[in-house]
């Protein structure tokens, strides 16, 4: 928003601007009448001298008559008519001549009378203007003088405020620090309200400043080597994280060690009693290795306790879900909020989103209440930093019990599975949210889920067992005639987060290139997180419903705004060395015909200019800015002037100069 000042700035440089136009204009105009003052004055001679011309003509005339006269009398009179006759024709041609020249003298001496009019007619207007920019320099001046008094009172108000923070612990001086932070705030709205003060206060507040500035200078003395200390501890935290971490994982695989000794005594007990002839108390006989697969998981106990929503449309939902987050007290831009929707309704076409940046951000809380607002199911699954195989995701098959174990996320995707499992739930949506997904090695533990995901068939096709059987997963069961399988359908939506520290690993290409990568940038500025209105009750949406909101990528195939943008976008990423292919190509298109059309946003500038921030930017981590640079320059004006994001294009420039130190490039995320 422009302030007073920068207003006041701007209209002074408009008119000074305007002098100048009108200064080069008169220059121009006085050039062009000392240019025609020569051919004036030229013309002045030329009449002078016709006028001399046409006396002698007229004295010729008059001879002629007179030798006309005198012709019958004398002949030979004749010769010398004939060539006063001639004179006189040479005279006429060279008045014939001479009248584009007196054509151009008079065009010029117009011109020159037009100008002089303009001339005093600008003069008369530049007379006001010259006194009003006189007047709003005069303002300026006085503007910026008050400007910088405020500014030193606001910054003798900071310091102040500094040292209450440091004295928090001494109840005596808090009260006193606090009455006196009152007095200065009071005193500063005053002075900025009141230039008479000021200019009374002036001398007193330049003594306090130069007092401030002396306690200033041994503040920071203080905070240096407190910032020093900060760092140290921060090292040592992470180091302790890490090693906490650690720990735990080995913790973890020796209590599963543990519990596997005890299964394998239990089991080795039982069989010794049987052999015995004697019956082991809690046996019961059970064979079923699928048994505890076919329990019902919390998820969906918890689902089949909502009521079912009724049918709405989709910015209907999204405001619900904008509801519920204030009701929590939590705080995103409802940009994020509809990139995030959008992102989960095109599952199809890209696996899963992915929500990065630092710790605190709100990345696991965004899913959790975006599911529990649009009545959709939510399994959170921690991942541990010791999985390194699938088994880690789904589950093992316990050759000492004779078991199947699965975890929540089988038991989850075995009860939604319609297509293999008779009593599965029907018309349900569930997300699963891989939280710290790269504690671990992402190609270890998911790298085959999502080669299955990526290898389901159309929604329309998903009945065709041989179109699916790439897609499903087939739990390892030996002695089994038929292991049963598991169909990751598109009831299923998956997301992860990612936090970034040095204990994380990076996410690999072959992840980056399926998921839509939302990542949240440190905040810069902290709320309170204020509770607004009440939590609206969890409604279960039907997966009928949510699919009636998804469109196919077909509906902006003839939209050319759509296809040239992102023909510039190949054209750019080709430039970078970071060419993307059809299936990237299909996913944007896709993108941009699934984002909602709802109050506040911009359709398809917005969506295009999401999937830069998401699918683009991340693929040009390590690109050197200093061989990039023209190319980063020539995204940064398309975001900016074709997309119309600024925010994006700021925050694209941001990360381009912290990559200067490195010389490589870091997407480190845009705040909105």
């Amino acid at each position: 928003m422009l302030t007073d000042n920068t207003i006041l700035v701007l209209a002074i440089a408009g008119v000074l601007i305007l002098l100048a136009v009108v200064q080069l204009f008169l220059a121009a105009r006085h050039d062009r009448a000392v240019t025609a003052a020569g051919p004036i004055e030229e013309l002045a001679v030329y009449e002078k001298r016709l006028e001399e011309k046409q006396r002698l003509m007229d004295d010729l005339e008059a001879e002629v008559e007179k030798r006309r006269e005198a012709m019958a009398v004398v002949a030979d009179l004749q010769a010398e008519v004939d060539g006063l006759r001639r004179q006189k024709e040479e005279l006429l041609t060279e008045w014939e001549s001479l009248r584009e020249r007196r054509d151009e003298v008079a065009t010029v001496r117009k011109e020159t009378e037009d100008a002089v009019v303009e001339r005093q007619q600008l003069e008369t207007e530049i007379a006001p203007l010259r006194a009003e920019y006189l007047e709003i320099k005069e303002r300026l001046e006085k503007a910026e003088e008050l400007i910088e008094r405020t500014n030193a009172l606001r910054r003798e108000h900071d310091e102040i405020f500094t040292q209450v923070k440091d004295l928090w612990d001494k109840k005596r001086q808090l009260e006193e620090a606090e009455e006196r932070v009152s007095r200065l705030e009071e005193r500063s709205f005053e002075l900025e309200t009141s230039n008479a003060r000021l200019e009374g206060q002036k001398s007193s507040h330049e003594s306090e400043l130069s007092a401030l500035e002396a306690r200033i200078a041994s503040e920071h003395d203080g905070l240096a080597s407190a910032q020093t200390e900060h760092a140290r501890l921060d090292a040592e935290v992470a180091a302790l994280n890490q090693e906490t971490r650690r720990s735990k994982g080995e913790i973890e695989t020796l209590q599963e060690t543990r519990s596997a000794l005890d299964a394998r005594l239990a089991h080795l007990e039982a069989e010794i009693a049987r052999r015995e002839g004697r019956t082991v108390d809690g046996e019961t006989g059970e064979t079923d290795p699928l048994r505890e697969l076919k329990e019902t998981p919390p998820v969906i106990a918890a689902m089949r306790a909502w009521d079912n929503a009724p049918r709405e449309n989709e910015a209907d939902a999204i405001k619900r879900v904008e509801r519920r987050l204030r009701a929590k007290g939590l705080d995103y831009p409802a940009r994020t909020l509809r990139a995030f929707h959008t992102a989960m309704k095109v599952n199809e076409t890209t696996q899963m989103a992915v929500l990065a940046g630092i710790s605190g951000t709100g990345k696991s809380q965004l899913p959790r209440q975006y599911a529990a607002g649009m009545g959709i199911g939510f399994l959170q699954v921690p991942v541990q930093p010791r999985w390194d195989s699938p088994q880690d995701l789904m589950g093992f098959y316990n050759y000492i019990e004779g078991k199947f174990r699965p975890t929540d996320m089988a038991r989850a995707l075995w009860a939604l599975d319609e297509l293999n499992n008779n009593d599965a739930e029907q018309d349900r949506m569930m997300m699963i949210l891989l939280d710290e997904m790269n504690l671990a090695r992402v190609e270890y533990y998911f790298s085959d889920f999502l080669s299955r995901l990526e290898s389901r068939p159309r929604p329309n096709d998903v009945g065709d067992a041989n179109e699916r059987k790439d897609a499903e997963i087939e739990l390892e069961i030996p002695n089994m005639e038929r292991p049963p399988r598991i169909f990751p359908g598109y009831n299923l939506l998956f997301a992860g987060t990612m936090n970034e520290d040095e204990s994380t690993q990076s996410l690999s290409d072959k992840v980056v290139d399926r998921a839509n990568i939302l990542r949240f940038s440190a905040p810069k500025k902290i709320k309170g997180g204020q509770a607004e209105g009440t939590v609206e009750p969890t409604l279960a949406l039907s997966q009928q419903t949510w699919e009636s909101w998804g469109r196919s990528s077909a509906s902006v195939d003839g939209d050319r705004r759509v296809s040239n943008r992102i023909e510039q976008m190949v054209d750019l990423m080709r430039d970078f060395k970071r060419p993307f292919g059809h299936r990237l190509g299909r996913a944007i298109m896709a993108y941009a015909a699934n984002y909602p059309e709802v109050e506040g946003g911009r359709g398809v500038d917005d969506a295009l200019a999401d999937q830069i921030e998401m699918r683009l930017l991340p693929k040009l981590r390590g690109v050197e800015t200093d061989m990039a640079g023209p190319q980063f320059s020539r995204l940064m004006t398309f975001v900016e002037r074709e997309l119309g994001d600024d925010a994006l294009a700021q925050a694209i420039g941001e990360s381009m100069s912290l990559a200067e130190e490195t010389g490589q490039f870091v997407w480190s995320g845009v705040t909105r």
